[in-house]
């Protein structure tokens, strides 16, 4: 058996018992649709031009779609596709130049609703207490005008109630009633990570990480896990990069610091482990360990989004970001590409399906 086979047989085998559940009648089988079983990857396209869009893959491979949306719905997606959420059958794709989020069936990619009111320069949207949560920027030279924008998930429209956040949230993560929004800073930078309190639609507590913190998880035992990428040299006041784990009980960090010339990102957790990608390559770290890697596991990458899962890696090359991206599978049990898939303009965000 070959490695491309044994790779796919068992991501197959893992989702498969992830997707089921028993209940009173028995196995609940996993969704159908023409772009189930397989993983959905978000393009910003060119900026200005109105070419996001959103490929689908099949998880052996073998099935690849572009344009998917434009496909079925006959309408191009709009501008910069910055990230997609889910919330039971519904995907929600946010598109930050047209200040609008399109709701589909994430199977069959059919649309539900558009929502234009209320976004403005919209990033990363989260689920929590039955609502969606929506991080905007406003104008990114602003530091007053930040704010999450609600939305009702039973008819898919932006509330009234917005929450006002520092400057610059980015990526967003829901845990039960609470959300955790890193701040990379807009077009500046900044160094926090707000506490949103879903029952109230306040922030409850801001907690200090590293500078520009650029992505962040949950692990198993509920520790919210950040990475900061430091100030780039061009500010002229570079910092080093920084990788924190926070108690979410309590709130408190502690972090680990990278060289000052060192700016990682797209931090992942897989099986207790910690990826993180940096200067072209993915470095794996134990959850529980106290010094950062001194190796890196893969070498020789252009990653521009990365996503690992049950120790496959699936990268995302955005190229020379005007001409087709691709999809990079490597298998981390032997360190070995497994696959390259050609794919849209500027691919940012993986997701499983």
């Amino acid at each position: 058996m070959n490695t491309k086979t044994l790779v796919f047989l068992l991501l197959c085998l893992s989702l498969f018992f992830a997707s089921c559940t028993n209940d009173d009648d028995g196995i609940i089988a996993q969704p159908s649709g023409d772009y189930a079983n397989g993983l959905l990857i978000s393009h910003e396209g060119n900026f200005g031009q109105g070419n996001a869009s959103v490929s689908y893959v099949s998880y052996d491979f073998q099935t690849v779609e572009n344009n998917v949306f434009s496909n079925v719905n006959g309408t191009p997606l709009g501008d910069s596709a910055q990230s997609i959420a889910f919330d039971g059958d519904l995907a929600y794709i946010v598109l930050n130049v047209s200040n609008k989020i399109e709701v589909v069936n994430r199977y069959s990619f059919e649309s539900v609703a558009t929502i234009t009111s209320g976004l403005n320069n919209p990033r990363y949207m989260a689920i929590a207490n039955g609502k969606g949560y929506v991080t905007n920027w406003g104008d990114g030279g602003d530091a007053t005008d930040d704010y999450l924008a609600v939305i009702d998930l039973s008819n898919n429209a932006i509330t009234s109630q917005v929450i006002s956040v520092e400057e610059g949230p980015e990526k967003i993560v829901g845990d039960g009633n609470r959300l955790y929004v890193a701040h990379q800073g807009g077009f500046s930078q900044n160094n926090i990570v707000s506490v949103i309190d879903a029952m109230s639609n306040s922030v409850s507590a801001t907690i200090e990480v590293g500078d520009v913190p650029n992505s962040m998880q949950l692990d198993a035992a509920g520790n919210l896990w950040v990475l900061s990428g430091g100030k780039p040299a061009y500010t002229n006041d570079e910092t080093a990069g920084k990788i924190s784990k926070i108690n979410t009980n309590t709130n408190t960090v502690t972090s680990l610091d990278f060289a000052m010339t060192e700016h990682p990102n797209l931090l992942n957790i897989d099986n207790g482990q910690v990826y993180y990608y940096l200067a072209g390559s993915v470095y794996k770290m134990d959850a529980t360990a106290i010094a950062l890697p001194t190796s890196a596991q893969l070498t020789g990458l252009n990653f521009y989004g990365m996503l690992v899962e049950n120790e496959i890696v699936y990268g995302l090359d955005a190229v020379d970001f005007s001409s087709n991206g691709s999809l990079n599978v490597y298998d981390l049990n032997t360190n070995t590409e497994v696959e390259s898939i050609e794919l849209n303009i500027i691919p940012g965000e993986v997701y499983l399906n």
